[in-house]
């Protein structure tokens, strides 16, 4: 057995490489930036051989600069940005068109079509536990299929593959060996039956996607082959956001985990139920131990978390670095009344108010610079507890603690007031790369390069954890004003 696992993480913007040793610590780690292409407004695009370039890079520098051998990897673990679509010719390995990336909208009139009954919308719902929408692959495939000269002969013949980003990974890294995804990814493809587990014929056939053309599911924890150059097993695979619940070891119904990025992407694991939202979440299949059986997970997203801090600091010039904002919060006991909420692109779940925008309340003469920053910081937190009051209420069982990740979780204030104002312990580990951790675990338990769940867990010895301060009698009046400072902020 080696002594590390490498983690691809293959993210919107870069790819990295991740070398992790058994106590669950970085030992190092590569990353490489890869271009961006924009070639009409709202229309996003990677060059799947420049994904492909970078990760592998990335890999090769890792190896050679830690001086590893083979021998000294026990394995590989891919996690990946979800949704974004890649269509290759198998007989070639070559891509045909470049891959459509998870934030493009050019499908969206390909949806609003196929979608426009609700008796459609609502079977699609029930099958994938997603809201349709342009955001998932299905449209993205059928849009390269109508549109690429030749693409729908070809893919009647058989001759065209698609997969996300793992999938493409693992095909190339087996020389074509292995044509495979997990269940966490084709969950996000808006053609896979989260029930059944299984493609379903029914929605390929809405979004005219040949059957043929899917790969094989395999579970995240689970054998994807070997790569052809040197022969590492990979045996594990998950979506970024499922990858990082793994990471958090979320691995019970009632655990979930909040990840504080430019957005805030927030995941609970409901364990072997896959509830219906009726508050706009989606929910999604969680990565899963070998021999645990399915498990989901409910899944909602805030727009702007550490993007508000950004503007505070560029577009109000109220900051100089977004690091300060923590000891000028506290400088002040409160925000006087003072409430931002940045529905800048409008206002997301629960509320889905597209039309909204972003607002400032409760000014007064006496209002100063510190108190907008400390405003801006509770807002992230009031943003979360919406979400998990939403996501509580959708599964019928509250978070047990909230794990926490991302770049604002260092910012002790914010985590203190999350903490208050969900009256739940929050719990942020100290090696807070979870994403490559998740693929790593999933990739371990497999080979038996860690022998158990238990084992994971034993590594996060070294968490910080904060507990509520539930007599605070002010958090009441707090959470008030926030919802009516909401309500002012709709459009209806």
């Amino acid at each position: 057995m080696g002594k590390y696992i490498i983690a691809l993480d293959e993210g919107t913007t870069s790819a990295r490489s991740v070398l992790i040793d058994s106590k669950g610590a970085i030992v190092g780690q590569v990353q490489h930036e890869f271009a961006q292409h924009y070639p009409k407004p709202g229309w996003v695009e990677h060059n799947p051989l420049d994904i492909l370039s970078a990760q592998l890079s990335t890999m090769t520098e890792l190896i050679v600069s830690h001086h590893l051998d083979v021998k000294d990897v026990d394995s590989i673990g891919i996690t990946n940005q979800r949704e974004t679509t890649i269509v290759w010719n198998r007989e070639t390995g070559d891509p045909i068109f470049n891959a459509i990336v998870w934030q493009c909208r050019r499908t969206a009139p390909i949806v609003d079509a196929l979608c426009s009954d609700p008796e459609v919308r609502q079977t699609i719902t029930a099958k994938t536990g997603l809201i349709p929408d342009a955001y998932f692959s299905a449209s993205k495939i059928k849009w390269i299929l109508d549109n690429v000269e030749g693409a729908r002969a070809l893919a009647d013949q058989g001759k065209l593959a698609f997969g996300t980003v793992d999938t493409w990974l693992i095909w190339a890294l087996t020389d074509g060996a292995v044509h495979a995804t997990d269940p966490t990814n084709a969950s996000r493809t808006m053609l896979f039956d989260i029930h059944t587990m299984t493609w379903d014929p029914w929605l390929c056939e809405l979004f005219d996607v040949p059957m043929n053309m899917l790969p094989e599911v395999r579970p995240s924890s689970g054998d994807f082959g070997i790569t052809a150059r040197d022969g590492i097993p990979i045996r594990g695979v998950a979506g970024d956001q499922q990858s990082a619940l793994f990471g958090q070891c979320c691995f019970e119904a009632g655990q979930a985990k909040n990840t504080y990025g430019t957005g805030c992407f927030l995941l609970m694991n409901t364990g072997s139920e896959a509830p219906t939202s009726r508050n706009g979440l989606v929910t999604t299949v969680a990565a899963s131990a070998p021999g645990a059986g399915v498990a989901y997970a409910l899944e909602g997203s805030v727009f702007m978390g550490g993007a508000l801090i950004q503007w505070v600091r560029d577009g109000l010039g109220l900051l100089q670095n977004a690091a300060d904002s923590e000891a000028i919060a506290r400088s002040v006991p409160s925000t006087d009344g003072v409430y931002i909420v940045p529905a800048f692109t409008g206002l997301g779940a629960p509320y889905w108010d597209s039309d909204a925008r972003g607002a400032i309340y409760g000014l007064t003469r006496g209002t100063t610079s510190a108190h907008i920053i400390r405003a801006a910081l509770e807002a992230l937190a009031y943003q979360v507890y919406d979400l998990a009051s939403a996501m509580e209420a959708d599964a019928g069982m509250p978070i047990k603690v909230l794990n926490v990740d991302g770049g604002a979780s260092a910012n002790e204030f914010l985590m203190q007031f999350q903490c208050d104002i969900l009256g739940t312990p929050l719990r942020r580990p100290e090696n807070v790369e979870t994403t490559a951790l998740g693929a790593a675990y999933l990739a371990g338990l497999c080979t038996g390069f860690w022998k158990s769940l238990e084992d994971l867990r034993a590594l996060r010895a070294s968490d910080t954890t904060y507990l509520p301060d539930k007599n605070d009698e002010r958090l009441a009046a707090r959470l008030a004003g926030w919802k009516e400072a909401v309500r002012r902020t709709k459009s209806y």
